[in-house]
C-alpha cells in the first residue's frame, strides 16, 4: 500500500526536506502552503512533489483541501503538521493580531488538520502524525510568547491525541527543532544568531534534513510503539 502523506508548510524549509524525504521512500507526498506560489511552483519542478494551496489557520479550508486530496490521490495515512509563521515582539508591544496568527496558525493549523483525517484513521484503524513543536515551546524565548504558547500548546495537543488515537492504531507524536538552518533563522540579525550558536553544545545550527530523517523515522512501521513522545533534535542546547 503506498501511503499518501500531507505535509503542511511543505515547500520550504524543514517541510520541503520532509516532503522530499517521505518521497525519496515511496510515499505519495502533497505539500501544502500559503502563501508563494512561485516558490511551490519551483519546489514542484525540481521534486515531481504535488503542491496546494491553502491557509490551514481556516478550518473549512482544511477540510475541503483534505477531502480533494483523498478523492484524487486516496486515504491519507501520514500527516505532517508542520506550517509555522513568527510575529515576534515582547508582550507589552505585542498586537492581539500578531497574538492570533501565530496562534492560529502554529496552533490551531494542527487541530484543524488533525480534525480533517483523524476520522478516516480510525475507520481504517491506522494512522501517523507528526506535530512540528520547537525548542522554544519547551524552554521559552524572550520576545516570543506568541509562539512560544502556540508550540508549547502543540506538546500538550500530541499528547491528548496520542491517548486518543493508540487504541485505533494512530500514533501521534512531536518532533521539538532546535536552531535550523531555514529561512527563519536566517532572518535573526548575525549578532543574536551568533550568541545563539555559542549555546549550542555541538556548535553549530541543525539541518532540515537532520529533522527530516526524524520525522521519517516517526512515520515508519518501525515507531508503531511510540506515541505521545516529543522528540527534541536541537544539539544538546535544551535537555528536556
Amino acid at each position: 500500500m503506498t501511503h499518501v502523506a500531507i505535509v503542511t508548510g511543505g515547500t520550504r524549509g524543514i517541510g520541503a526536506a520532509t516532503s522530499t524525504a517521505l518521497k525519496d521512500i515511496g510515499y505519495e507526498v502533497i505539500a501544502i502552503y500559503r502563501g508563494d506560489t512561485e516558490r511551490a511552483e519551483k519546489f514542484t519542478a525540481e521534486t515531481g512533489i504535488e503542491a496546494r494551496q491553502w491557509d490551514v489557520a481556516d478550518f473549512d479550508a482544511c477540510r475541503e483541501g483534505v477531502a480533494q486530496i483523498e478523492a484524487e490521490f486516496g486515504p491519507v495515512s501520514v500527516l505532517i503538521n508542520n506550517a509555522g509563521i513568527t510575529r515576534d515582539g515582547t508582550a507589552h508591544k505585542m498586537s492581539e493580531d500578531n497574538w492570533q496568527a501565530v496562534i492560529d496558525t502554529n496552533l490551531g493549523s494542527c487541530f484543524n488538520m488533525c480534525r480533517a483525517v483523524i476520522e478516516g484513521m480510525r475507520a481504517r484503524k491506522y494512522g501517523r502524525i507528526v506535530n512540528v513543536g520547537s525548542i522554544n515551546g519547551q524552554a521559552g524565548q524572550y520576545g516570543q510568547v506568541n509562539y512560544a504558547a502556540a508550540k508549547s500548546g502543540i506538546h500538550g495537543f500530541t499528547k491528548a491525541l496520542a491517548q486518543e488515537g493508540a487504541g485505533a492504531g494512530i500514533t501521534v507524536n512531536a518532533i521539538a527543532p532546535g536552531y535550523i538552518d531555514t529561512d527563519m533563522v536566517a532572518s535573526v540579525p548575525d549578532d543574536i544568531l551568533e550568541k545563539i550558536v555559542a549555546k549550542i553544545p555541538v556548535g553549530r545550527l541543525g539541518k532540515a534534513s537532520e529533522i527530516a530523517r526524524s520525522i521519517k523515522f516517526l512515520v515508519s512501521e518501525n515507531a508503531g510503539f511510540i506515541t505521545g513522545s516529543t522528540l527534541s533534535v536541537n544539539g544538546g542546547q535544551h535537555m528536556y
